[in-house]
């Protein structure tokens, strides 16, 4: 028997059954190895949100709840609104130290400061360059303060305590002027992105000018950050942050066209390249003669069916408030499917960020609504997303 074995393996051309054994533990090393690289590459892939995701889950569940939010709608006062969320930790040490919006404002901070400082090595860059958004929030601020001729303590409430500039704060609230402020921002990127801007201020004395700079130097510097094709979560975050930039210039396209707005009126304010929507698209709605043209621009994009759905009540009420609507459901529902679609790996980042903006600007409609003349609670409940 064992001399029939030998010659069977000679036959294949083995020089000894130790050469043949010796090839086939090879085999069975390469078959196996296959087999781990298949079986825990999906394990690798989301090993690094493990720690990410268990932090964000946490946060996802103290996010206020509809029921929570409505309650708040039907409260009687401002301090009522406050003394709830000094109920919750993540809010009390901010309502107890600064005005309601800008405690607001400071834990919607606070918490993509602790995307950033959490996010997994492929996503960290794009959130690091999202704490951008706080400084330019800063700088806009006080724009916005300087034309409405604000004093130091009435500028300061507007700023948001976090960003690269937090300690230079003082600097841009001493700013009279716009040629002041682009001097208290020497040495930052913001300074040369004003300076470049100036020329159309001063000729329209419109802030929207510089502030549709610095939105544009940011987004544009997001898309490019963000565009990481290494693996499903990178793409994912990619076309979520992608698709927020096209809406919001979708936004500010129909809302220039409702006011009869040229192309050259309007292409200032648009972001040259999105996600979706490529330069030559934009030029093409923004060229549009009217709102009519423009909405069969735009039903002939990527969007088109958000839009097209809505148009014959826009036809009824004039009103481009019902688009502006669709746009955020849409982006809502985008969030959730990527939470859905990956809940190991970016989804509950996704989800988050989502559910956060969204429960902060819920909170501000209510303390708006809380000042001054009572506005009814079914009227506020109207307008929360």
């Amino acid at each position: 028997m064992e001399e029939s074995i030998t010659g069977l393996i000679t036959s294949f051309g083995f020089s000894s059954p130790e050469a043949f054994i010796a090839l086939l533990v090879v085999v069975l090393a390469v078959i196996g190895a296959v087999i781990v690289v298949i079986t825990f590459r999906p394990l690798m892939e989301y090993y690094p949100y493990t720690y990410p995701n268990a932090r964000v889950r946490a946060k996802i569940g103290k996010i206020l709840n509809e029921k929570q939010i409505a309650e708040l709608a039907e409260s009687e006062s401002l301090e009522e609104v406050q003394n709830f969320l000094r109920g919750h930790k993540d809010y009390a040490k901010f309502v107890d130290k600064y005005p309601i919006e800008q405690a607001l404002d400071a834990n919607l901070a606070e918490s993509y400061d602790l995307l950033a400082r959490i996010a997994p090595g492929d996503l960290k860059p794009t959130f690091d360059l999202m704490l951008d958004q706080w400084d330019i929030k800063n700088i806009k601020s006080v724009l916005i303060a300087r034309e409405a001729k604000l004093n130091e303590e009435e500028t300061r409430e507007l700023l948001v305590p976090y960003g690269e500039l937090k300690d230079d704060q003082d600097k841009l609230i001493e700013a009279d002027s716009v040629q002041d402020l682009i001097v208290a921002l020497e040495g930052t990127p913001y300074a040369k992105i004003l300076e470049e801007a100036l020329p159309d201020y001063n000729e329209n004395k419109t802030l929207l000018t510089l502030e549709s700079a610095l939105d544009n130097y940011y987004y544009e510097r997001l898309l490019v950050k963000s565009s990481s094709q290494a693996d499903d979560n990178t793409r994912m975050l990619h076309s979520y942050i992608g698709t927020k930039v096209d809406i919001a210039n979708i936004k500010i396209i129909l809302r220039a066209k409702a006011d009869n707005l040229t192309y050259d009126q309007i292409k200032p304010y648009v972001i040259d390249n999105g996600y979706q929507l490529r330069g030559w698209k934009l030029k093409e709605f923004m060229e549009s003669e009217d709102m009519d043209s423009l909405l069969s621009s735009i039903e002939s994009s990527e969007y088109g069916s958000i839009v097209a759905d809505h148009i014959p009540e826009y036809n009824s009420t004039k009103s481009i408030t019902v688009f502006d609507e669709a746009l955020d459901s849409y982006e809502r529902n985008m969030a959730k499917n990527i939470f859905r679609k990956k809940p190991f790996g970016v989804g509950p980042i996704v989800g988050f960020m989502n559910k956060k903006e969204i429960e902060i600007k819920n909170l501000k409609i209510i303390a708006r609504s809380k000042r001054g003349s009572s506005i009814p609670s079914s009227e506020i409940k109207e307008m929360l997303l």
